[in-house]
């Protein structure tokens, strides 16, 4: 198979894989960071996350249309915009779902998966009827069409850059807020010790909103993200939810190290195993080794260690 390259050629294709990887690795991040404190932090399975995310992306959708139309001047500048819009889109339907449902269920976790999963059907049927079955694309920025010509043989697309800086900034700022502010501190607090936490005065009922709020915010992120990627549909989000609890479940629930850790390590193996198999084949593969590891450790790549 090799024999027909050489070994410039091969390391270009391997680089180009790896690149590849990168790319998908950002796009595990962000689908799985949101999904991470959700579920991590507050224990609740949202079988609606992908929705939460296809949110962001119509948001993002319905941004570059009114930019295109009334302020074409201003399109190269719309993705920003429409972001911002799209957390917090996402994050107020989510602050809504979370006081309206989820606050409910907080001791019934297989109840709030098949509360969620009927509120991803509802939310399905919601953008059929508004937006139609057929998916829409969005029209890109010049500024993020086109590639960076690294060598000959290399060239690595800037939509590709932009997802992987954009993973990057938003891994920082959830480290930030989750490891170096307050608000991090009630919500590690009431994780470990909810009736402790509300002895000492912490609105753990306001805390779990917030939290739930930021993870649905940040799926709509990563919604946005996911339009320079795929075309969007209303059931465009249940494509990807199989693949962010995997990496969430793999880094271990309550670490968000864990769930980048993870991400790395999936979508580099799938990555790679795509050059010498099948996409099909690849994901089965990455299914089997993951699920043989956490044979070997149920609690996954990290977990929390907890004072007893």
């Amino acid at each position: 198979m090799f024999a027909d390259y050489s070994t410039s050629e091969l390391m270009s294709i391997f680089a180009m894989q790896g690149f590849a990887g990168l790319i998908l690795f950002s796009v595990f991040v962000l689908m799985a960071l949101g999904l991470a404190i959700i579920f991590g932090q507050m224990g609740v399975i949202n079988m609606a996350h992908g929705e939460f995310m296809i949110l962001g992306a119509y948001i993002t959708y319905l941004t570059s249309n009114i930019f295109a139309d009334h302020m074409p001047q201003l399109f190269g500048s719309y993705f920003f915009i429409a972001m911002a819009l799209a957390f917090v889109a996402a994050g107020a339907l989510g602050m809504l779902v979370e006081w309206a449902l989820i606050r409910h269920l907080y001791h019934r976790p297989l109840d709030t998966l098949l509360a969620t999963w009927g509120l991803s059907l509802i939310l399905q049927q919601l953008y059929r009827t508004i937006f139609g079955a057929r998916e829409v694309g969005v029209t890109l920025p010049d500024w993020l069409m086109g590639s960076i010509q690294l060598t000959d043989v290399i060239e690595v697309p800037i939509n590709g850059i932009f997802v992987m800086s954009l993973a990057i900034g938003i891994s920082v700022t959830v480290a930030a807020l989750m490891y170096r502010s307050r608000w991090g501190i009630q919500v590690r607090s009431v994780v470990q010790n909810r009736p402790m936490a509300g002895a000492v005065g912490i609105n753990t009922a306001k805390v779990d909103r917030l939290t739930f709020g930021l993870g649905c915010g940040i799926a709509g992120v990563a919604g946005s993200a996911f339009t320079m990627i795929g075309s969007t549909g209303p059931t465009s989000g249940q494509l990807y939810i199989v693949d962010t609890f995997l990496v969430v479940v793999f880094g271990g629930a309550q670490s968000l190290l864990g769930t980048i850790a993870s991400a790395f390590t999936i979508s580099q193996a799938q990555s790679s195993m795509e050059f010498f198999l099948s996409g099909s084949m690849s994901k089965v593969l990455t299914l089997l080794f993951v699920v043989f590891i956490l044979m070997l450790r149920p609690q996954g790549l990290f977990s929390l260690k907890v004072r007893r």
